[in-house]
């Protein structure tokens, strides 16, 4: 497990403008941009990208009788089975 901690750095001004520049090109977050640069000096490797696939299940169903969709106290009681 990855422990993440934040920490506080002074950077010089025109390697932070370049930087942001270089997240905003490749539309990925400063963190990222950054990571990348230490882990490059430090000769580690950059984790890939996980790759996310959604599998959508469609549920077909009906309303039970006496649910009032615009009531959710009402309905969260009739899930609880008061």
């Amino acid at each position: 497990m990855l422990l993440r901690v934040r920490t506080t750095i002074d950077i010089n001004d025109e390697l932070l403008r370049a930087a942001k520049r270089r997240a905003a090109d490749d539309r990925a977050p400063l963190k990222r941009v950054i990571e990348s640069a230490l882990l490059n000096y430090l000769g580690g490797k950059e984790r890939a990208p996980m790759d996310y696939r959604l599998d959508w299940h469609t549920e077909h169903g009906r309303i039970q009788a006496g649910v009032r969709l615009d009531d959710r106290d009402a309905l969260f009681d009739r899930m609880e089975g008061r």
